[in-house]
């Protein structure tokens, strides 16, 4: 069944009313009609099956025949602190990340980044929030990854603070590998890890983390283009905590 994550507001205990851009993609999209079941998700764990029972110019909506909790969830929350960088392939991290399982995106201003204000980021979070919803109903998960503002480099080192783990991805690491760190972690409910752009962290920004309690790991010998690392780095963590399997 096709999947629709929508307001709370939009969603009764009996009937669901499907705002004006879903209900445009049911009619004219998905060429959906009356009797026809979907997933309707509150963004907040709840799943719902709904048949459609009004499908016309004028509105869509439909009876609430279940309810119950949603899956596709990972135990552990990943945070994924990614330098900006060109809009494609910051856009498919995005993507293929939220697909695989990361709960949350935090884009970094660093030295090398090839965006370089945060007003530029925020220009872009209405189309990044719309790829997120947009993978996150594709691939059966529960709920839309968190997009957080864009941070300065010093910012976003505060922010993961928060975080019981902090691993940062470098390749000049040679002696710890990500595997051999996350076999001292097991069981942690969160774990944020720092990406750096397409030309490196600078030496000093990889001193500054590792004051701040990053962790430097590598993903082996071969040298990562950045959007390769990080759907690396999340299907090889996840896989270690039995997201994957």
């Amino acid at each position: 069944m096709h999947r629709f994550f929508l307001p709370p507001e939009a969603i009764g205990a009996e009937r669901v009313r499907f705002p004006e851009e879903t209900a445009r993609q049911i009619r004219r999209v998905l060429r959906l009609r009356p009797g026809q079941q979907v997933v309707v998700l509150d963004g907040g764990g709840r799943e719902f099956v709904v048949e459609l029972d009004e499908v016309t110019a004028g509105a869509v909506s439909g009876q609430v025949r279940a309810q119950a909790a949603a899956g596709g969830e990972p135990a552990v929350q990943l945070v994924l602190y990614l330098c900006l960088t060109q809009r494609e392939k910051f856009e498919w991290m995005l993507q293929k990340c939220t697909e695989l399982g990361a709960a949350a995106f935090v884009p970094v201003l660093s030295s090398r980044a090839l965006v370089q204000a945060a007003g530029e980021a925020e220009h872009k979070r209405t189309r990044w929030q719309r790829i997120l919803q947009e993978a996150a109903e594709q691939s059966g998960r529960g709920r839309v990854p968190q997009l957080y503002p864009a941070l300065s480099y010093a910012d976003a080192l505060a922010d993961a603070g928060q975080h019981p783990a902090r691993l940062i991805l470098w390749e000049e690491e040679r002696a710890h590998a990500l595997q051999t760190a996350l076999r001292g972690l097991a069981g942690l409910p969160r774990l944020a890890v720092l990406i750096g752009p397409e030309g490196g962290l600078s030496p000093a920004e990889v001193d500054q983390a590792q004051a701040a309690g990053f962790t430097a790991v590598t993903l082996g010998r071969r040298i990562l283009r950045m959007e390769t690392a990080a759907m690396a780095a999340t299907a090889l963590i996840l896989y270690e905590w039995g997201e994957m399997g």
